[in-house]
């Protein structure tokens, strides 16, 4: 019988096999793999638009969504830990610890599949106010590529989709260097009106745990989980 295949590699299909092979086993994480993945290394650069955005990133770092303070050479840590969640669903945490001057920041989100299995959901922040569609897509070269789409607002009975022309485009694309053993990472938040408006890129190793016997630690987990897909 075939094991049960991570959420990743449902949402990519055959494309998953295209993928270089250290990004299909960090892209295996999950319940049925049984293994978290960490990954320390370095943001060579973490950037921001222009200075009247900064307020918007100051107000969702409250709640760890995005990161405030620019910077270059910045030491980070992401924790890939799978989970069930408070609603059975099988959950994927991606949070980075940034380990800025003047104390770290973290830049949260939790990951599950749609209920169609077509694209992922991410869920971000604490509380999980904002919840993002994301597609992803192989490279010809082995890399990964993962673009946003629909982004929605969710407090209490409200439900929201945020209009593109205050909301931004997420592009992330992750690959793996051979040569120097690393994987690599570039993310930019893109306004349509107003272009860039914050982003970073840099290296990181991986290392691999067993989830079912490491846990997930204090913390990791949101404080409030939505249920709204």
């Amino acid at each position: 019988m075939t094991a049960p295949a991570s959420m990743f590699r449902t949402v990519l299909g055959d494309g998953f096999d295209r993928l270089h092979p250290e990004l299909r086993r960090r892209f295996s994480v999950g319940l049925a793999s049984g293994e978290a993945c960490t990954g320390r290394g370095v943001m060579d650069r973490i950037w921001h638009g222009p200075a009247y955005i900064k307020p918007f990133l100051a107000l969702g770092a409250t709640r760890n969504i995005l990161v405030p303070r620019a910077g270059r050479d910045i030491p980070f840590v992401i924790e890939n830990v799978p989970y069930t969640d408070t609603f059975g669903r099988e959950t994927v945490s991606f949070v980075r610890t940034f380990d800025l001057p003047g104390g770290p920041r973290r830049f949260d989100a939790q990951m599950v599949l749609s209920p169609k299995g077509d694209r992922i959901l991410d869920y971000l922040g604490t509380h999980q106010h904002l919840a993002s569609e994301l597609h992803f897509a192989a490279e010809a070269d082995g890399s990964l590529l993962i673009r946003s789409g629909e982004h929605r607002f969710r407090e209490g009975p409200v439900d929201v989709r945020i209009p593109e022309l205050i909301g931004a485009t997420a592009e992330v694309r992750e690959s793996f260097d051979d040569t120097t053993g690393r994987f690599r990472i570039r993310v930019r938040v893109v306004n349509r009106r107003f272009g860039p408006l914050f982003g970073y890129d840099g290296s990181f190793t991986a290392s691999y745990t067993d989830a079912g016997s490491c846990g997930t630690r204090p913390g990791l987990r949101p404080v409030r989980e939505e249920a709204r897909a």
